[in-house]
């Protein structure tokens, strides 16, 4: 069957990985017999433009994104309750989401086999209205604590690039950084804490294999939410590493929580989903059971 496959390809994700595997990939799928529709445009604003414009007209049987968690957030986004299955070249840093759900990482003709033959499979995704009245939806983990802070810092700078850049931002906000008060609203309770780090899990890592909520699962129709209470800063450093095996849920000062809505109140903090900048809190988010189609 041919098949009218939408491509949009993030040429410098990953160190460029991602455009030299999304074109590979590119490659192979009109070499077996596919129509590739180009959307990537100029810049990830032009590329959702074209991309709705392409789904709103029917003109493509799939999505396919190319890069790292950044490039799936644009895709979830704009895959999310429709009938069009996101498909998903992992190319990028991180690649959180992509290896969460079992698809193969910077490997284009194993992604290949996921877009023509993948098993489509129905995931939830978590939805926001955010302040302008639109809708936004995240598929991984909404970083609302310390990391969010130190996202933030980084963002702002132009120098240097790739996760130097992430690292000297640690550097930076560590020895200020202090507890921050939040409300936290779980479906109608309302919790009252000084927290270090606060994340909403619709998938379980982020960060580049950061197991933050290491219980939350894409298709279980809930929010995993984990707070780390206040500690010091010795306590913290001792504590953060274990984030990559999920052994920091054992520390007494977290707790964990699962929801299906989820409201965050906090002063100064702007949270950040899927690795992306997402919306300044106060947020709310709730999870929307099979809203996406993955192909895997």
């Amino acid at each position: 069957m041919t098949l009218r496959i939408g491509m949009v390809i993030n040429p410098t994700s990953g160190k460029n990985t991602g455009g030299r595997i999304g074109t590979e990939a590119a490659t192979l799928l009109r070499a077996r017999g596919h129509e590739i529709v180009d959307l990537s445009g100029m810049d990830a604003d032009s590329a959702k433009g074209q991309a709705r414009e392409a789904l709103a007209q029917g003109r493509i049987d799939r999505l396919v994104v190319s890069g790292g968690d950044g490039m799936v957030h644009l895709g979830l986004n704009l895959c999310a309750q429709t009938d069009v299955p996101l498909g998903i070249i992992a190319a990028g840093t991180g690649n959180d989401i992509a290896r969460e759900l079992g698809l193969p990482v910077r490997n284009a003709i194993e992604a290949v086999e996921r877009i023509e033959r993948g098993t489509a499979r129905r995931v939830d995704l978590a939805r926001s209205v955010i302040g302008d009245g639109s809708t936004i939806w995240f598929g991984g983990v909404l970083a609302a604590g310390f990391d969010a802070v130190v996202n933030e810092r980084a963002n702002g700078w132009r120098w240097p690039k790739g996760q130097m850049r992430y690292n000297l931002a640690i550097l930076r906000e560590l020895p200020v950084f202090r507890a921050i008060p939040y409300v936290l609203t779980l479906d109608g309770e309302r919790i009252e804490t000084e927290a270090m780090l606060v994340a909403v899990g619709n998938g379980p890592a982020y960060g580049g294999g950061m197991k933050v909520v290491p219980g939350a699962k894409f298709d279980d129709g809930l929010l995993d939410v984990l707070v780390l209470s206040r500690i010091s800063t010795p306590e913290f450093l001792r504590v953060f590493p274990k984030v990559f095996s999920g052994a920091h849920v054992d520390h007494p000062a977290v707790t964990t929580h699962r929801a299906h809505r989820v409201h965050l109140e906090a002063t100064g903090i702007v949270g950040y989903a899927d690795g992306e900048r997402f919306a300044p809190l106060p947020l709310s988010c709730e999870v929307v059971p099979g809203a996406l189609t993955v192909l895997t």
